[in-house]
C-alpha cells in the first residue's frame, strides 16, 4: 500500500491491484451494486482501520462491520486545512465527525508551557559555557577575553550596537 494515501498500487511488478476506475465505478453504481462499491472504495482500497477490523471478523467468523471513511478522503481534508480551509466533516444531524480513527493521528503531543516574559530557556543549563561578550570579558579580563576574538569580529562588535 501507498504510505501517503493508503492505496493499493498499481501494477504487477509492486503487487498492486487491478485498478477500478470511474467507469467501473458507473457501472457498479447503475447495476445497484452498492455493497460491492462500498467494500472496494473503503475497505479494499484506503480505509486502514476497517481494512483491520474486516480482517479480524473474518478469521474470527463474525459480521463484517461497517466501513471507516478512507485515506484518500483525509488526505483531502488535510491538504484543504493546510490551504488554510476550515473544513469540518458533519454528520446527517450536524454533529461533527472525528477523522482521528487513524493510530497515526492518535499521537499524543505534551503542551507547550508558557514562557510570556522570556526570561529563561527550558533546554539549557547556566553552566553550558555560553554567556554574552559583555559579561564573558568582565570574568575573563580583557587580555584573556582578546585571545578568543579575532581583531574582525572585535571591530565589528565594536561598531554594532545590540
Amino acid at each position: 500500500y501507498s504510505l501517503v494515501t493508503q492505496q493499493p498500487l498499481g501494477g504487477k511488478a509492486q503487487f498492486g491491484g487491478q485498478r477500478f476506475g470511474e467507469m467501473e465505478v458507473w457501472a457498479l453504481e447503475a447495476y445497484g451494486a452498492t455493497y460491492t462499491l462500498q467494500e472496494i472504495l473503503t475497505v479494499k482500497s484506503d480505509d486502514v482501520v476497517g481494512r483491520v477490523k474486516t480482517y479480524e471478523s473474518i478469521v474470527k467468523g463474525q459480521n463484517v462491520p461497517k466501513p471507516g471513511i478512507p485515506e484518500s478522503f483525509k488526505v483531502l481534508i488535510k491538504e484543504l486545512q493546510a490551504l488554510a480551509l476550515d473544513v469540518k466533516v458533519l454528520d446527517r444531524d450536524n454533529n461533527e465527525i472525528d477523522l482521528k480513527q487513524n493510530f497515526d493521528d492518535e499521537v499524543d503531543i505534551p503542551p507547550v508551557s508558557s514562557n510570556d516574559d522570556m526570561t529563561y530557556v527550558n533546554d539549557t543549563s547556566l553552566n553550558d559555557g555560553f554567556v554574552p561578550d559583555e559579561d564573558a570579558e568582565q570574568q575573563l579580563g580583557e587580555d584573556a577575553y582578546n585571545e578568543y576574538v579575532s581583531d574582525e569580529d572585535a571591530d565589528v562588535y565594536d561598531d554594532s550596537d545590540f
